[in-house]
């Protein structure tokens, strides 16, 4: 679809962008190293270390590039795969930086505390959009609780839960004050549950579980027995207290809001649709729940940890998954059983049943998910909704259903959108806060980063002046190398000290090579500093040029084929420039922490200077060279002066710009409060924000339409076109919605054509596993992938149904076209001695004429370029010299048919040519 769309559009005179790009970070990409390495659980990463961890998902990120650049093109796709953007990549996190930080100043996001959806597994949050993709139906347990009132021994609530597990952190049962409820006296024990449910009972009591455990109440025919039953309403229940059924939380005296805890509060959404009409409240683990708990200030009790685990104080049940990944139902149900257990031993249970329902699961790694309280940075989508509707109408969406359908309806009910995860491989949330005041501050880039860590030192580079091996062209990197400063260099130094004297230079660190000695005396004498106070350091010396120290500056050039293979290739004995740079970088970060408040003057050679600007920019080898304009030109000129804007920024070990976790962890700062350091949160973007920037990070647009990447994105923003999975409607297609709205006002796209999704032929979904799909390279080697094409445009697919993928199918497309094309021109050679075709090459003096064999002629060259550099399957070549006859012919006669000089007709030409 992608490609076949943009062809067209192409051919229409439209330009078309094609680039690849990937999408490197998030959970899927963890996943895969954990399982490699053998890693369990968060912890287990930790352990591991996470700058380890994280390089190994780097790796890992472009593992099929190979396998992509082979079979898109085969595919018969036109994108430039070369040049593609990554959303590892430092520029594309810097835009989602931008983004965050002017939603931030927007007041569209905010740190909340809410009940959402975590993995336990992953212990992370998950947005509401990641939650619809893992619905499972599953066998649960519920079961019905008795907690006994205070001032009426004996007189039990029944309420119903089909989360036992989270029965340790009750602090409430809910009734609604509005409705009936019932007291039936059996023995010398009373219960409470609500009227309508007790009459249900009643009218079928062996139809439930929970009319099964009532049978007291009925004779052996099945009719009511006596028992005394008063009733009164919800209001007369409300604020009674109950006997705790765990004691864990209910003696701790630092409890907030202990006093308010184990009473019964009123709450409009129970009901009497199923269980008693009395509801346990854990408000930890619902939102609902945590909803009402802050109304009625009610203790807040979580006694399961992230990781899913019972926490130590719960000591029956102390470091069991509430919810373990299983395909064995006793060992997924086993802490609700060990609670079930609990209750019939301590005498709190009154009834059980199992539940089959749709349960929600990790779309990553398969675990079940808990609802769980948790900490998260959320997008204001509550307070967008009105303009995403409104923008969603002008959208022409394919099939015209999803609009107002699908997509339309998932807006309707959108909430806020929980945009961090507390992981390791993802773009960092741009947001300090300090460890005293508690202050937080967005930063919305680089450069506003540097401003904060720059510290109060100036530092200024020189390079020393002119030398007897400068002269020559001389290599010279060993201190013993006895190369002098020149006349001239001498001069060249002194003039350099009159401009440095405003600067008031504190401190001067030199390389210990003769000529810097030199410099840096000449230098200290003018400003008044002593020579002894001169600090010299070998990690600013000359690049080692081991074996060709001596020989000729140009022998040392030709020993490399470019500037960039001097980054990995080093001189025979000596050492490449990636080393150097490394420990140039740790030169830097270390006077950086030595000295404070000073003005340093470094004096060293143009190697340095040039890769000591490159550590300051966090550069690649590939950004380095590029900072060089030319080979053989100095990067910087003898004894000139140059102000280095260096700052500590996130960097790897090769001093290279890199946001991800730990170096952007590591970056701190002095908090205006004077007392406190400013420290990065720990947690990472969800990587769904990442993918909903792509429009604009793409370009490494940050927010300034003047810049050349400025201008590239407003000649791209919103697309014309995209086009993505029908399950996109919750993912890609509604994030890129969000945060175009959010930023721009106004939707990312004009057009989308949703497709179905591809299943095998037996209706189940494609899978590794099963190996239930065919090579595509093999089907295009024995089919051609024109007729795979055809066969996937032509199928309910690109409506938006599902296609259960047939090799059939694209079987009887490359009989009935490919074949009969090949038949035809079989057909031709057969009778080609009673048929000739000219190849004459036909001459018009008309523009339109001279036009059209223009564009003919370069057709023909392009397709002749393409089959001579491009090895082509069976399927295809036969065809390929009828095509290049058939094309003649047809020139021939579109010219001898409209030679009339009405325009219309020539324009009817040129569209049928």
């Amino acid at each position: 679809i992608k490609d076949l769309v943009a062809r067209y559009q192409t051919m229409r005179g439209r330009y078309v962008r094609r680039q690849w790009g990937w999408d490197c970070h998030g959970l899927p990409i963890e996943n895969l190293i954990e399982k490699e390495l053998g890693l369990k659980v968060k912890q287990d990463i930790e352990a591991y270390g996470v700058e380890a961890f994280n390089q190994k998902a780097r790796d890992s990120v472009m593992t099929y590039d190979e396998e992509w650049k082979a079979i898109v093109p085969r595919m018969g796709r036109w994108v430039d795969m070369e040049h593609a953007y990554k959303t590892m990549d430092a520029t594309y996190t810097e835009s989602i930086w931008w983004a965050f930080k002017t939603l931030h100043d927007k007041k569209l996001v905010y740190e909340g505390y809410k009940s959402m959806h975590i993995c336990p597994r992953c212990e992370t949050t998950l947005a509401s959009s990641e939650v619809a993709q893992g619905y499972k139906d599953v066998k649960d347990i519920s079961v019905y609780v008795k907690f006994e009132l205070v001032d009426e021994p004996g007189t039990f609530l029944i309420a119903w839960t089909t989360t036992p597990w989270t029965l340790p952190g009750n602090v409430a049962v809910a009734v609604n004050p509005d409705v009936e409820y019932v007291k039936v006296v059996h023995g010398d024990e009373k219960y409470i549950l609500a009227k309508d449910i007790f009459e249900n009972i009643k009218s079928a009591p062996t139809k439930s579980p929970l009319g099964l455990a009532m049978g007291f109440l009925f004779d052996e025919t099945g009719n009511p027995s006596p028992a005394t039953i008063s009733s009164s309403s919800g209001k007369d229940l409300v604020g009674k207290s109950y006997k705790p059924i765990f004691d864990y939380y209910a003696n701790d005296e630092k409890l907030a809001n202990r006093e308010n805890g184990w009473k019964v509060v009123a709450a409009d959404f129970v009901t009497t649709d199923s269980g008693t009409g009395i509801v346990h409240e854990a408000p930890a683990f619902g939102e609902v729940d945590m909803e009402l708990a802050k109304k009625m200030k009610l203790p807040f009790i979580q006694h399961v940890g992230m990781d899913g685990k019972m926490k130590p104080e719960v000591t029956d049940f102390a470091g069991m998954y509430v919810k373990p990944k299983s395909d064995d139902d006793k060992e997924r149900l086993g802490t609700d059983i060990a609670i079930l257990r609990y209750l019939q031993e301590h005498g709190t249970f009154f009834a059980k049943e199992n539940i089959m329902h749709s349960y929600p699961h990790c779309w990553r790694c398969d675990w079940p998910l808990l609802n769980y309280a948790a900490s998260s940075w959320f997008v204001d989508v509550t307070r967008l909704k009105p303009r995403l509707i409104e923008e969603n109408k002008e959208i022409k969406w394919v099939p015209e259903n999803v609009r107002d359908g699908r997509f339309g309806k998932w807006l309707e009910g959108a909430r806020d959108w929980a945009i961090s995860r507390s992981r390791y491989w993802g773009a960092p949330l741009p947001v300090w806060k300090c460890n005293k005041c508690g202050k937080i501050e967005s930063i919305g880039s680089l450069d506003a980063l540097r401003e904060h860590t720059r510290g109060t030192n100036n530092y200024f580079i020189m390079r020393h002046g002119e030398a007897e091996s400068n002269v020559r062209g001389i290599v010279s990197c060993k201190q013993e190398d006895e190369f002098h400063l020149t006349e001239k260099g001498k001069t060249q130094s002194k003039a350099a000290s009159g401009t440095l004297v405003k600067n008031k230079i504190d401190v001067i660190i030199a390389s210990p090579l003769v000529r810097t000695k030199e410099t840096a005396e000449i230098v200290a004498d003018a400003l008044g500093i002593a020579k002894e106070d001169i600090i010299y350091d070998l990690r600013i010396s000359e690049v080692n040029t081991g074996d060709l120290n001596g020989t000729t500056v140009e022998t040392y050039r030709t020993y490399f084929s470019s500037t960039l293979e001097k980054f990995t290739k080093p001189s025979p004995g000596g050492e490449n420039l990636e080393a150097m740079k490394s420990r140039i970088g740790e030169f830097l970060y270390d006077i950086n922490q030595t000295y404070k408040g000073k003005n340093v003057l470094i004096i060293t050679h143009e190697y340095v200077a040039w890769l000591a600007d490159a550590v300051a920019k966090g550069s690649t080898p590939t950004e380095s060279s590029a900072l060089r304009d030319r080979e053989g030109e100095d990067y910087i000129d003898n004894a000139e002066v140059r102000t280095l804007p260096f700052a500590p920024i996130p960097h790897n070990d090769k001093f290279e710009l890199d946001f991800h976790r730990p170096y952007i962890d590591r970056v701190a700062f002095h908090c205006s409060c004077e007392l406190g350091t400013m420290e990065r949160i720990p947690e990472v973007f969800d990587c769904w924000f990442e993918s909903g920037s792509m429009p604009f990070a793409q370009f490494h647009y940050m927010g300034d339409e003047r810049t050349p990447e400025g201008k590239q994105f407003v000649k791209n923003f919103p697309a014309d076109f995209i086009a993505e999975a029908v399950d996109q409607t919750r993912g890609w297609f509604y994030t890129m919605l969000i945060l175009s709205v959010a930023l721009f006002d106004r939707a990312a796209y004009k057009s989308v054509i949703t497709t179905g999704l591809i299943l095998a032929e037996d209706g189940q979904k494609m899978s590794k596993r099963l190996k239930n799909y065919p090579d595509p390279l093999e089907l295009a080697a024995k089919y051609g992938a024109d007729a795979l094409r055809f066969y996937m445009i032509n199928s309910p697919v690109v409506r938006g149904e599902e296609l259960r993928f047939a090799l059939s199918g694209v079987d009887e497309v490359f009989k009935k076209i490919t074949l009969r094309t090949d038949n035809v021109r079989s057909f031709l050679n057969m009778y080609t001695e009673h048929v000739t075709i000219s190849r004459e090459t036909p001459s018009s003096a008309h523009t339109l004429d001279r036009w059209i064999l223009a564009r003919w002629y370069e057709t023909h060259a392009e397709v002749t370029h393409h089959l001579d550099t491009h090895e082509l399957d069976k399927a295809t070549r036969p065809i390929m010299p009828f095509i290049d006859d058939l094309s003649t012919w047809y020139l021939r006669r579109s010219r001898d048919r409209f030679k009339s000089d009405d325009m219309i007709d020539r324009t009817s030409a040129i569209e049928t040519t």
